[in-house]
């Protein structure tokens, strides 16, 4: 299954340059010559082959708005705009790159001392480690101030116990920053911290990919800490900032779903044009009838003005200027617009629209949680709500 790029901008892009454009042309050869031929056997053991991540590093595909000191490109937010993008063409749901470089790269460069980046930002950028970022936990969801996971100060460590679920790259992680409790003042948001817990640290332990309807090649899984010790030398940033940290970050991780949506459905769209094209029914192309040619016409002005925005927030997010509620309207708006086009674009495959062998269908599969991880669209329109 060859990638596909979408449809010419009604409104023509001009966010990128020529190193941009050369950049993409790499990214591009890259998701097509080396992830898409094994979408199918990763799906089956439900994580990617480690040895991409250092294939991605070896590229210089992996934290690429870190700067140059730490190992990273030192590049714009564009280069992680195209990895998200390219990915999202290519309909891969496998490889978490962008949650690595774009979320937990990010969060220890903005927070992390000068021996914290130097230690895991090289590492990071070459692939030689893998991280997650461990929020959510089983009863708590969208909601970061009820996290049930301690860390008790003992002397020069801290003691963690708790679990966290649907964590991305957890299967492969080699190091997860832990959203902790570390006070007991009643007052959630000041009660949290963040910690980096390395895999080998004794009491940690992951539980096997989840089985998952969709994204099945994304290493998902369930993450223990019992009785897990870890050095104060691993607290990101200072005691009880955690919640302020992650308010800091969660705009950009948001406009990462609405990238990915516009991005995965401009795909999905291009799909449909090919098959209703050659499809014939009753002696005509699919796409010949008018009800096809409408829904077309409409997903594509859709999409045009989807785009339009979108593109108007990573403006912000280059001058430092995005809003927490400009991000979950663009999360939540893109990411039901892109559940709208491919139900479209698979009701206009008929039944083979139903057939995981078509590219079609397991778009529809997987971006299904798009409205989910992140913040829930439900959370996004509260968040809109309360700018009101």
């Amino acid at each position: 299954m060859a990638a596909r790029r979408p449809e010419p901008a009604m409104i023509p892009r001009t966010l990128f340059s020529a190193e941009h454009d050369d950049f993409r042309k790499s990214v591009a050869r890259f998701y097509q010559d080396e992830i898409v031929p094994h979408r199918e056997a990763w799906d089956k053991q439900q994580h990617i082959e480690r040895k991409v991540w250092n294939r991605a590093g070896e590229l210089g595909f992996l934290c690429t708005a870190i700067p140059d000191e730490f190992g990273g490109m030192g590049g714009d937010r564009l280069y992680s705009v195209i990895l998200m993008e390219e990915q999202a063409y290519a309909l891969d749901s496998g490889t978490g790159f962008s949650l690595h470089s774009d979320i937990v790269a990010h969060y220890i460069n903005n927070f992390g001392t000068k021996e914290q980046k130097l230690e895991w930002l090289p590492k990071m950028a070459s692939g030689e480690v893998v991280t997650a970022i461990a929020m959510t936990e089983p009863g708590t969801g969208s909601d970061l101030q009820g996290v049930k996971t301690t860390a008790v100060s003992d002397g020069d460590d801290y003691i963690i116990n708790g679990s966290k679920i649907f964590i991305t790259n957890g299967y492969l992680s080699d190091m997860a920053i832990v959203v902790a409790k570390t006070g007991n003042t009643g007052e959630g948001a000041k009660d949290i911290s963040l910690i980096m817990v390395e895999s080998f640290r004794d009491g940690f332990t992951k539980g096997k990919p989840l089985n998952k309807i969709g994204m099945k090649a994304q290493d998902t899984c369930e993450l223990f800490f019992k009785d897990v010790r870890v050095p104060k030398k691993n607290l990101l940033g200072r005691e009880g900032m955690g919640f302020v940290m992650l308010m800091q970050e969660l705009a950009w991780e948001r406009l990462m779903i609405a990238i990915t949506s516009i991005a995965g459905a401009e795909a999905a769209l291009k799909h449909t044009l090919e098959y209703t094209r050659n499809r014939k029914v009753f002696g005509k192309t699919v796409a010949s009838f008018q009800n096809t040619r409408f829904k077309l016409a409409e997903m594509k002005a859709e999409l045009a003005i989807g785009r339009v925005y979108i593109d108007r927030c990573i403006e912000l997010v280059l001058n430092k200027k995005l809003g927490v509620d400009d991000a979950a309207t663009a999360k939540y708006w893109a990411s039901d617009l892109q559940g709208k086009v491919i139900d479209q674009c698979l009701q206009l495959h008929g039944g083979y629209g139903y057939m995981l062998e078509y590219p079609i269908a397991r778009a529809w599969i997987d971006a299904r949680a798009q409205r989910i991880y992140g913040g829930t669209n439900e959370i996004m329109k509260e968040l809109i709500a309360r700018t009101l």
